[in-house]
């Protein structure tokens, strides 16, 4: 039986299927493009407020998240809980920080959200510029969880929808040995890897 959230990916066409490069550089056979939910704010409202409602009772002072989908995420989660909203932008190829100005107490209750769980490299990158600031992480709060494993935050994990989707590593991919061509979804216009 399909949840709210997972209805929500289908009516707008956003669970894809094929042979897709994540951004982690591993290889899928379904795309999760959230962007497609995120154009209309009705679903992102109803998203944000299942993580919101999730993590009401907890003393959330700041919601936080990566660039880009997290920067709407954060906001929308914030909103609904009454407190601020700021975002961690990627300074290298393994770290995020909060620029722009935005300034964190020590001890600040932060509320973590991102779009699509995966990796974990996105939440993991935001939680250390968390942890530079002196904030304490209260929880994590997420669209959609597809990870094939349990991430271990050490904080409470919110997925308005869990979907184990199979990821490949490039060399053991059994769509590329069957030759499916590889798509590169994202900002960019979607486009086969040579």
């Amino acid at each position: 039986m399909a949840t709210e959230a997972e209805k929500i990916f289908e009516k707008c066409g956003a669970i894809l299927k094929g042979h897709f490069l994540l951004t982690s550089g591993l290889h899928s056979p379904i795309y999760w493009e959230k962007f497609q939910v995120l154009q209309f704010p009705h679903y992102t409202q109803k998203l944000c407020q299942m993580i919101s409602n999730h993590f009401k009772n907890q003393g959330v002072e700041v919601v936080a998240g990566p660039t880009t989908g997290g920067i709407i995420l954060a906001f929308e989660v914030a909103r609904e809980l009454g407190v601020r909203s700021i975002f961690a932008e990627r300074t290298s190829e393994k770290e995020r920080d909060f620029t722009r100005g935005f300034t964190l107490k020590p001890g600040e209750r932060v509320l973590v959200v991102d779009d699509v769980l995966t990796t974990g490299k996105s939440i993991n990158e935001v939680m250390a510029a968390l942890k530079k600031k002196g904030a304490t992480i209260i929880g994590i709060g997420v669209l959609v969880d597809r990870s094939e494993e349990e991430m271990g935050f050490g904080v409470p994990l919110f997925s308005c929808h869990r979907s184990v989707t199979k990821t490949y590593s490039p060399s053991d991919c059994p769509l590329c040995a069957e030759k499916m061509p590889l798509l590169k979804p994202g900002s960019s216009p979607q486009s086969e890897v040579k």
